[in-house]
């Protein structure tokens, strides 16, 4: 079996050896990584990584889609020689690590808990920053272990999944959130399920992009998202923009959106020893190394100039001002979810966000 993981990063080389030991352990056979203006190095690190036969990495150029950088890359993923070759395509973020909760905990032992899935939801656990202020040489899924609940009923947000979708051919192309293009006379014969194992109801093989609100999504897998990382982190984040949406910074509203903290959940840790083996046989390597140390050392110089700027230096006193976001209840989230469903008649769905 050869499963595919994509992956879109700038910037992000002192996350990269982490996130990518991770999924080899999970069970990912092959990597297909697009970069674009990276300043810290994590180009030249995944140039080494292809030239050891690790990933396939594409320098993803302008000019770029209308709808944004990460979606140029989606479209010139789905011509890939990778991306026909696979039998399994998971599209990723870097700061997104699968967090299977089943026999071994590999993609084998998750496709035999749903042997008729054509298709498996990841839902969102969002991990929050648990009060760390600057960034650390730690890997994420050991430093970061306090997340949302289980169950949320509001913002949106946190019900939001990415897709591992088999590549028989009824889609055509790799999306963001889910698979895009779908064959008309092959769609309707698809077998959507969650990560609880439910069979997700016939409209998700067209549409949709959320898990129901309100009840687990993670019995059996789950995406472990930590969109926040360190405060340090994120003012770097913010300064570097949306990835699907470019021109769009980020703000406050994004971290109080994000910043759950009410739980602990350290069970991706579970596949920690495999994970770091694979990183330490990937350090080993004096080129990856140096180019790791090099991306740590400029997430420190680029914050330091940063907060240079009245605007970066605003944005990091408010996160070291603002509590952690607390979960809304059923009742408080209530009245949200009715004016949202209201909202979506007149609206409909999109494909991708």
């Amino acid at each position: 079996m050869r499963a595919l993981a994509i992956l879109t990063q700038r910037n992000e080389g002192a996350f990269l050896l982490e996130w990518l030991a991770h999924h080899r352990a999970v069970g990912f056979t092959d990597f297909l990584v697009f970069s674009n203006d990276c300043q810290d190095g994590s180009d030249l690190m995944l140039d080494r990584l292809a030239q050891m036969g690790v990933l396939t990495h594409l320098r993803n150029l302008p000019p770029y889609d209308k709808a944004g950088i990460q979606f140029s890359a989606m479209k010139r993923a789905a011509d890939h020689p990778l991306l026909q070759q696979a039998d399994w395509v998971l599209p990723l973020d870097i700061d997104e690590f699968v967090n299977i909760h089943v026999g071994d905990r590999t993609l084998p032992a998750l496709l035999d808990a749903l042997p008729e899935a054509t298709a498996i939801t990841l839902t969102w656990r969002l991990f929050g920053n648990a009060g760390m202020v600057l960034h650390e040489d730690r890997p994420v899924t050991a430093r970061f272990t306090r997340a949302a609940p289980t169950i949320m009923h509001w913002p949106w947000r946190a019900s939001m999944f990415k897709t591992l979708y088999r590549n028989d051919g009824t889609y055509a192309k790799p999306g963001i959130h889910r698979p895009r293009a779908p064959d008309p006379a092959r769609c309707d014969q698809g077998r959507w399920f969650d990560g609880a194992g439910r069979a997700l109801p016939p409209r998700f093989r067209r549409a949709g992009l959320f898990s129901p609100f309100g009840r687990p999504n993670h019995t059996l897998v789950q995406l472990n998202h930590y969109p926040l990382g360190a405060m340090q982190d994120f003012v770097l984040k913010a300064d570097r923009g949306r990835a699907v949406h470019a021109g769009q910074r980020l703000g406050l509203d994004y971290w109080v959106e994000r910043n759950f903290n009410t739980d602990e959940d350290c069970s991706i840790l579970a596949l920690s020893p495999r994970m770091q083996a694979e990183r330490n046989r990937l350090m080993a390597d004096p080129e990856l190394a140096e180019g790791h140390r090099a991306a740590v050392a400029w997430r420190d110089s680029h914050f330091a100039a940063l907060m240079r700027e009245e605007e970066m230096r605003a944005l990091m006193g408010r996160l070291m001002m603002t509590p952690a976001s607390h979960p809304l209840s059923k009742a408080e989230a209530g009245p949200l979810l009715a004016h949202a469903i209201a909202a979506q008649k007149t609206k409909p769905d999109l494909d991708e966000v």
